[in-house]
Protein backbone atom coordinates (compact mmCIF):
# COMPACT_ATOMS: atom_id res chain seq x y z
CA UNK A 1 0.00 0.00 0.00
CA UNK A 2 1.26 3.42 -1.58
CA UNK A 3 -0.39 6.54 0.99
CA UNK A 4 0.34 7.57 4.47
CA UNK A 5 -0.95 5.58 7.41
CA UNK A 6 -2.71 7.94 8.78
CA UNK A 7 -4.91 11.08 8.25
CA UNK A 8 -8.65 12.36 8.83
CA UNK A 9 -9.31 9.51 5.70
CA UNK A 10 -7.40 6.67 7.18
CA UNK A 11 -9.06 3.51 6.35
CA UNK A 12 -11.09 5.32 3.66
CA UNK A 13 -10.73 3.43 0.33
CA UNK A 14 -10.78 5.67 -3.37
CA UNK A 15 -10.98 4.17 -6.60
CA UNK A 16 -10.04 6.78 -9.11
CA UNK A 17 -10.50 6.26 -12.65
CA UNK A 18 -8.92 9.29 -13.82
CA UNK A 19 -6.04 10.90 -16.43
CA UNK A 20 -4.72 14.14 -16.86
CA UNK A 21 -4.88 17.04 -14.08
CA UNK A 22 -8.37 17.52 -12.57
CA UNK A 23 -9.26 14.34 -11.44
CA UNK A 24 -6.00 12.82 -10.09
CA UNK A 25 -5.55 16.54 -8.08
CA UNK A 26 -8.52 15.87 -6.26
CA UNK A 27 -7.41 12.29 -5.51
CA UNK A 28 -4.44 13.23 -4.53
CA UNK A 29 -5.59 15.31 -1.80
CA UNK A 30 -7.37 12.80 -0.55
CA UNK A 31 -3.89 10.47 -0.42
CA UNK A 32 -2.66 12.87 1.49
CA UNK A 33 -5.71 12.79 4.19
CA UNK A 34 -4.54 9.10 4.75
CA UNK A 35 -7.12 7.82 2.05
CA UNK A 36 -6.27 4.53 0.03
CA UNK A 37 -6.47 5.61 -3.52
CA UNK A 38 -6.09 3.17 -6.49
CA UNK A 39 -5.41 5.05 -9.57
CA UNK A 40 -6.98 2.69 -12.96
CA UNK A 41 -5.19 3.32 -15.43
CA UNK A 42 -5.23 2.19 -19.31
CA UNK A 43 -3.17 -1.55 -20.24
CA UNK A 44 -0.08 -0.46 -22.25
CA UNK A 45 -0.18 3.75 -22.05
CA UNK A 46 -1.17 4.37 -18.42
CA UNK A 47 -2.74 8.04 -17.53
CA UNK A 48 -1.20 10.04 -20.50
CA UNK A 49 -0.15 12.49 -18.14
CA UNK A 50 3.14 10.29 -17.95
CA UNK A 51 4.05 11.86 -21.41
CA UNK A 52 3.99 15.16 -20.71
CA UNK A 53 7.40 15.76 -20.03
CA UNK A 54 10.49 14.06 -18.21
CA UNK A 55 11.39 17.13 -16.10
CA UNK A 56 11.06 15.56 -12.44
CA UNK A 57 14.47 13.55 -12.69
CA UNK A 58 13.55 11.80 -15.84
CA UNK A 59 9.69 11.69 -15.02
CA UNK A 60 6.52 13.56 -15.53
CA UNK A 61 6.32 16.77 -13.41
CA UNK A 62 2.56 17.04 -13.73
CA UNK A 63 2.57 13.12 -13.30
CA UNK A 64 4.77 12.60 -9.96
CA UNK A 65 3.09 15.96 -8.69
CA UNK A 66 -0.64 15.04 -8.97
CA UNK A 67 -0.25 11.03 -8.40
CA UNK A 68 1.64 10.50 -5.32
CA UNK A 69 0.67 8.10 -2.63
CA UNK A 70 -1.22 6.32 -4.57
CA UNK A 71 -1.44 2.63 -6.12
CA UNK A 72 -1.67 1.98 -9.41
CA UNK A 73 -3.43 -0.89 -11.58
CA UNK A 74 -3.97 -0.97 -15.45
CA UNK A 75 -7.52 -2.74 -16.36
CA UNK A 76 -9.13 -2.77 -19.31
CA UNK A 77 -12.73 -2.00 -18.18
CA UNK A 78 -14.76 -3.69 -20.95
CA UNK A 79 -12.98 -7.23 -20.33
CA UNK A 80 -15.16 -9.30 -18.15
CA UNK A 81 -12.44 -10.21 -15.87
CA UNK A 82 -10.96 -6.56 -15.13
CA UNK A 83 -14.74 -5.09 -15.29
CA UNK A 84 -14.55 -8.09 -12.06
CA UNK A 85 -11.90 -6.59 -10.31
CA UNK A 86 -13.16 -2.95 -10.75
CA UNK A 87 -16.89 -3.91 -9.43
CA UNK A 88 -15.03 -5.81 -6.47
CA UNK A 89 -12.83 -2.94 -5.65
CA UNK A 90 -16.22 -0.48 -5.37
CA UNK A 91 -17.96 -3.41 -3.75
CA UNK A 92 -14.87 -2.29 -0.60
CA UNK A 93 -14.86 1.08 -1.61
CA UNK A 94 -16.17 4.55 -0.01
CA UNK A 95 -15.66 6.50 -2.49
CA UNK A 96 -15.46 7.00 -7.19
CA UNK A 97 -14.06 9.06 -8.77
CA UNK A 98 -14.04 9.19 -13.10
CA UNK A 99 -12.96 11.99 -15.63
CA UNK A 100 -13.91 10.19 -18.55
CA UNK A 101 -16.40 11.94 -21.55
CA UNK A 102 -19.44 12.12 -20.57
CA UNK A 103 -21.71 9.02 -21.24
CA UNK A 104 -18.83 6.66 -21.49
CA UNK A 105 -18.99 4.73 -18.65
CA UNK A 106 -22.98 4.63 -19.20
CA UNK A 107 -22.34 2.73 -22.43
CA UNK A 108 -20.91 -0.39 -20.03
CA UNK A 109 -23.40 -0.32 -17.19
CA UNK A 110 -20.69 1.50 -15.06
CA UNK A 111 -21.65 5.00 -14.70
CA UNK A 112 -22.27 6.43 -11.44
CA UNK A 113 -25.74 6.34 -10.72
CA UNK A 114 -25.74 2.89 -11.80
CA UNK A 115 -23.03 2.54 -9.02
CA UNK A 116 -24.74 3.61 -6.28
CA UNK A 117 -27.87 0.96 -6.82
CA UNK A 118 -25.01 -1.64 -6.84
CA UNK A 119 -23.49 -0.01 -3.94
CA UNK A 120 -25.43 2.13 -1.94
CA UNK A 121 -23.18 3.55 0.51
CA UNK A 122 -20.59 4.78 -2.82
CA UNK A 123 -19.84 8.27 -3.34
CA UNK A 124 -19.17 9.09 -6.86
CA UNK A 125 -17.46 11.96 -8.28
CA UNK A 126 -18.24 12.77 -11.84
CA UNK A 127 -15.31 15.40 -13.17
CA UNK A 128 -15.94 16.91 -16.79
CA UNK A 129 -15.57 19.58 -19.10
CA UNK A 130 -18.71 21.53 -19.30
CA UNK A 131 -21.26 19.27 -17.72
CA UNK A 132 -23.35 16.18 -18.31
CA UNK A 133 -25.68 18.23 -20.75
CA UNK A 134 -25.92 21.53 -22.39
CA UNK A 135 -24.50 21.70 -26.11
CA UNK A 136 -20.75 21.91 -24.81
CA UNK A 137 -21.19 18.74 -23.08
CA UNK A 138 -18.84 16.51 -25.65
CA UNK A 139 -16.75 19.49 -26.29
CA UNK A 140 -13.04 18.78 -25.79
CA UNK A 141 -11.61 20.71 -22.24
CA UNK A 142 -8.07 21.22 -21.83
CA UNK A 143 -7.30 23.53 -19.36
CA UNK A 144 -5.97 26.84 -21.78
CA UNK A 145 -9.47 26.19 -23.62
CA UNK A 146 -11.14 26.56 -20.56
CA UNK A 147 -9.01 29.79 -19.74
CA UNK A 148 -10.37 31.36 -23.08
CA UNK A 149 -14.35 30.08 -22.70
CA UNK A 150 -14.57 31.30 -19.41
CA UNK A 151 -13.50 34.59 -20.15
CA UNK A 152 -10.93 34.19 -17.95
CA UNK A 153 -8.53 35.07 -20.53
CA UNK A 154 -10.47 38.25 -21.18
CA UNK A 155 -9.70 39.60 -17.87
CA UNK A 156 -5.96 38.19 -17.71
CA UNK A 157 -2.93 39.94 -19.18
CA UNK A 158 -2.41 43.42 -20.35
CA UNK A 159 -4.18 46.17 -21.98
CA UNK A 160 -2.35 45.19 -25.08
CA UNK A 161 -3.66 41.89 -25.11
CA UNK A 162 -5.20 38.46 -22.93
CA UNK A 163 -2.99 35.79 -21.02
CA UNK A 164 -3.24 32.61 -19.99
CA UNK A 165 -2.92 31.72 -16.26
CA UNK A 166 0.41 30.03 -16.06
CA UNK A 167 -0.71 27.20 -14.46
CA UNK A 168 -3.24 25.15 -15.14
CA UNK A 169 -5.87 27.01 -12.80
CA UNK A 170 -9.04 25.50 -14.44
CA UNK A 171 -7.95 21.91 -13.63
CA UNK A 172 -6.81 22.74 -10.52
CA UNK A 173 -9.97 24.69 -9.29
CA UNK A 174 -11.91 21.94 -10.65
CA UNK A 175 -9.86 19.92 -8.47
CA UNK A 176 -9.77 21.37 -5.83
CA UNK A 177 -14.31 21.90 -6.00
CA UNK A 178 -14.15 18.03 -6.47
CA UNK A 179 -12.35 17.50 -3.46
CA UNK A 180 -14.45 19.74 -0.90
CA UNK A 181 -17.84 18.48 -2.82
CA UNK A 182 -16.59 14.51 -1.77
CA UNK A 183 -15.97 15.37 1.52
CA UNK A 184 -19.29 17.12 2.14
CA UNK A 185 -20.53 14.07 0.55
CA UNK A 186 -18.52 12.03 2.86
CA UNK A 187 -19.52 13.93 6.20
CA UNK A 188 -23.16 13.21 5.07
CA UNK A 189 -23.02 9.64 4.64
CA UNK A 190 -21.60 9.28 7.91
CA UNK A 191 -25.39 11.23 8.97
CA UNK A 192 -27.70 9.05 6.45
CA UNK A 193 -25.83 5.68 6.14
CA UNK A 194 -26.18 6.62 1.76
CA UNK A 195 -23.64 7.86 -0.60
CA UNK A 196 -24.80 10.57 -3.29
CA UNK A 197 -23.61 11.85 -6.49
CA UNK A 198 -21.22 14.87 -6.86
CA UNK A 199 -20.22 16.50 -10.22
CA UNK A 200 -18.20 19.00 -11.28
CA UNK A 201 -17.65 20.67 -14.65
CA UNK A 202 -14.72 22.71 -14.88
CA UNK A 203 -16.77 25.59 -17.08
CA UNK A 204 -19.09 25.81 -14.26
CA UNK A 205 -16.31 26.25 -11.51
CA UNK A 206 -14.34 28.84 -13.62
CA UNK A 207 -18.17 30.45 -14.02
CA UNK A 208 -17.75 30.94 -10.70
CA UNK A 209 -15.06 32.18 -10.15
CA UNK A 210 -15.71 34.93 -12.93
CA UNK A 211 -18.74 35.75 -11.07
CA UNK A 212 -17.17 39.50 -10.13
CA UNK A 213 -16.19 40.30 -13.42
CA UNK A 214 -19.65 39.03 -14.72
CA UNK A 215 -21.52 40.98 -12.49
CA UNK A 216 -20.03 44.33 -13.51
CA UNK A 217 -20.75 43.57 -16.92
CA UNK A 218 -24.33 42.48 -15.90
CA UNK A 219 -25.73 45.40 -14.19
CA UNK A 220 -22.70 48.09 -14.82
CA UNK A 221 -22.19 47.05 -18.59
CA UNK A 222 -18.68 47.28 -17.92
CA UNK A 223 -16.03 45.03 -19.26
CA UNK A 224 -13.38 43.92 -16.76
CA UNK A 225 -9.80 45.96 -18.00
CA UNK A 226 -6.56 43.86 -18.18
CA UNK A 227 -4.36 45.79 -16.15
CA UNK A 228 -1.48 43.80 -15.58
CA UNK A 229 0.36 43.89 -12.53
CA UNK A 230 -2.67 46.33 -11.03
CA UNK A 231 -6.02 46.16 -9.56
CA UNK A 232 -9.22 47.40 -11.31
CA UNK A 233 -10.88 48.93 -8.44
CA UNK A 234 -8.39 49.76 -6.09
CA UNK A 235 -5.20 52.49 -5.99
CA UNK A 236 -2.90 52.06 -5.53
CA UNK A 237 -2.42 48.60 -6.26
CA UNK A 238 -0.11 47.38 -8.31
CA UNK A 239 3.69 46.99 -9.16
CA UNK A 240 6.38 49.62 -9.69
CA UNK A 241 9.60 49.12 -10.41
CA UNK A 242 12.52 50.26 -8.10
CA UNK A 243 15.82 51.76 -8.34
CA UNK A 244 17.50 48.24 -9.31
CA UNK A 245 14.94 47.72 -12.09
CA UNK A 246 13.13 45.08 -9.85
CA UNK A 247 9.44 45.47 -9.12
CA UNK A 248 7.64 45.64 -5.98
CA UNK A 249 3.62 45.51 -5.64
CA UNK A 250 1.93 47.08 -2.86
CA UNK A 251 -2.08 47.50 -1.94
CA UNK A 252 -3.16 50.49 -0.09
CA UNK A 253 -6.98 49.23 1.14
CA UNK A 254 -7.94 51.87 3.79
CA UNK A 255 -7.38 55.37 4.94
CA UNK A 256 -5.24 54.56 7.94
CA UNK A 257 -2.65 52.87 5.26
CA UNK A 258 -3.23 56.03 2.78
CA UNK A 259 -1.95 58.36 5.51
CA UNK A 260 1.01 56.26 6.78
CA UNK A 261 2.06 55.44 2.60
CA UNK A 262 1.84 59.17 2.28
CA UNK A 263 3.69 60.01 5.28
CA UNK A 264 6.50 57.23 5.49
CA UNK A 265 7.14 56.36 1.65
CA UNK A 266 6.26 59.87 -0.23
CA UNK A 267 7.73 61.97 2.10
CA UNK A 268 4.72 64.03 2.42
CA UNK A 269 1.70 63.93 4.80
CA UNK A 270 -0.59 66.47 3.44
CA UNK A 271 -1.04 64.23 0.12
CA UNK A 272 -3.50 62.40 2.27
CA UNK A 273 -6.00 65.12 2.09
CA UNK A 274 -5.24 66.20 -1.26
CA UNK A 275 -8.46 66.46 -2.72
CA UNK A 276 -7.17 64.66 -5.89
CA UNK A 277 -5.92 61.36 -4.07
CA UNK A 278 -8.06 61.79 -0.11
CA UNK A 279 -9.95 58.70 -1.04
CA UNK A 280 -9.76 55.28 -3.10
CA UNK A 281 -12.43 57.01 -5.96
CA UNK A 282 -10.35 59.97 -6.41
CA UNK A 283 -7.16 58.40 -6.11
CA UNK A 284 -8.64 55.73 -9.38
CA UNK A 285 -9.47 59.11 -11.37
CA UNK A 286 -6.35 60.69 -10.88
CA UNK A 287 -4.51 57.36 -10.79
CA UNK A 288 -1.87 59.00 -13.02
CA UNK A 289 -1.02 62.05 -10.95
CA UNK A 290 -0.21 59.87 -8.21
CA UNK A 291 1.29 57.05 -9.95
CA UNK A 292 4.15 59.84 -11.31
CA UNK A 293 4.89 60.67 -7.26
CA UNK A 294 4.85 56.86 -6.27
CA UNK A 295 7.08 55.84 -9.21
CA UNK A 296 9.73 58.58 -8.37
CA UNK A 297 10.18 57.39 -4.64
CA UNK A 298 9.99 54.15 -5.48
CA UNK A 299 12.63 54.68 -8.41
CA UNK A 300 15.04 56.56 -5.96
CA UNK A 301 15.81 52.76 -4.02
CA UNK A 302 16.65 49.57 -4.60
CA UNK A 303 14.13 46.48 -3.88
CA UNK A 304 15.59 45.34 -0.58
CA UNK A 305 15.21 48.91 0.75
CA UNK A 306 11.82 49.52 -0.35
CA UNK A 307 10.60 46.40 1.61
CA UNK A 308 12.09 47.33 4.21
CA UNK A 309 10.66 50.50 4.34
CA UNK A 310 7.02 49.34 3.32
CA UNK A 311 6.83 46.78 5.98
CA UNK A 312 8.08 49.16 8.90
CA UNK A 313 5.03 51.92 7.67
CA UNK A 314 2.70 48.94 8.14
CA UNK A 315 1.89 48.78 3.85
CA UNK A 316 1.10 45.74 2.08
CA UNK A 317 4.02 44.76 -0.63
CA UNK A 318 5.44 41.58 -1.97
CA UNK A 319 8.46 41.19 -4.20
CA UNK A 320 7.43 40.28 -7.56
CA UNK A 321 9.76 37.13 -7.67
CA UNK A 322 10.23 34.68 -10.79
CA UNK A 323 10.15 30.89 -10.18
CA UNK A 324 13.95 30.95 -9.10
CA UNK A 325 13.39 32.83 -6.45
CA UNK A 326 10.22 30.89 -5.24
CA UNK A 327 12.44 28.14 -5.55
CA UNK A 328 15.32 29.32 -2.70
CA UNK A 329 12.41 31.67 -1.04
CA UNK A 330 12.97 30.90 2.77
CA UNK A 331 8.92 30.53 3.01
CA UNK A 332 9.04 27.69 0.92
CA UNK A 333 8.79 23.95 2.71
CA UNK A 334 9.38 20.89 0.56
CA UNK A 335 8.62 17.29 0.99
CA UNK A 336 9.74 14.60 -0.74
CA UNK A 337 8.28 12.35 -2.82
CA UNK A 338 9.53 8.77 -4.47
CA UNK A 339 9.90 8.04 -7.73
CA UNK A 340 10.66 5.14 -10.23
CA UNK A 341 13.68 7.27 -11.03
CA UNK A 342 14.27 8.45 -7.83
CA UNK A 343 13.11 11.20 -4.84
CA UNK A 344 11.79 14.45 -5.68
CA UNK A 345 11.01 17.57 -3.68
CA UNK A 346 7.58 19.02 -4.39
CA UNK A 347 5.72 22.07 -2.13
CA UNK A 348 4.60 20.74 1.24
CA UNK A 349 1.09 19.99 0.83
CA UNK A 350 -0.67 23.64 1.95
CA UNK A 351 -3.47 21.60 4.30
CA UNK A 352 -1.59 21.56 7.52
CA UNK A 353 -3.07 19.14 10.85
CA UNK A 354 -1.95 19.09 14.06
CA UNK A 355 -0.58 16.00 15.81
CA UNK A 356 2.26 15.75 13.39
CA UNK A 357 3.48 16.51 9.37
CA UNK A 358 2.03 14.55 6.83
CA UNK A 359 4.27 12.01 4.67
CA UNK A 360 3.44 12.05 0.92
CA UNK A 361 3.85 8.30 -0.57
CA UNK A 362 5.51 7.48 -3.41
CA UNK A 363 3.93 8.06 -7.21
CA UNK A 364 3.87 4.98 -8.86
CA UNK A 365 4.88 3.22 -11.65
CA UNK A 366 2.46 2.44 -14.26
CA UNK A 367 0.82 -1.18 -12.70
CA UNK A 368 3.62 -1.07 -10.11
CA UNK A 369 1.02 -2.61 -7.57
CA UNK A 370 -1.05 -4.39 -10.19
CA UNK A 371 -0.38 -7.91 -9.25
CA UNK A 372 -1.42 -7.25 -5.78
CA UNK A 373 -4.42 -5.88 -6.10
CA UNK A 374 -5.57 -7.92 -8.88
CA UNK A 375 -5.21 -10.72 -5.90
CA UNK A 376 -6.94 -8.81 -3.64
CA UNK A 377 -9.63 -7.89 -5.82
CA UNK A 378 -10.18 -11.21 -7.50
CA UNK A 379 -13.26 -12.50 -9.10
CA UNK A 380 -14.94 -13.88 -6.10
CA UNK A 381 -17.32 -17.39 -6.29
Amino acid sequence: MSGINSGPLSGKLVVALEQAVAAPFCSSRLADAGARVIKIERKGVGDFARAYDRAANGESAYFTWLNRGKESVALDIKADEDRDILLNMLKNADVFIQNLLPGALAKIGLDSASLREMFPRLVTCDITGYGEDGPMRNAKAYDLLVQCESGLASVTGTPDGPGRVGVSVCDIATGMTAHAGICEALVERDQTGKGRGVSVAMFDVMADWMAVPLLYHDYLDKATPRVGLNHTVICPYGAFECGDGELVVITVQHSGEWTRFCEHILNDADLANDPRFHDNTSRLENKADLEVLIKAEFGSHDRAEMLKRLDAAGIASGAVNDVAALSGHPQLDRSAVGTASGEINVPMPPIRRSGGETTLGPSPALDSQGAAIRAEFARQA
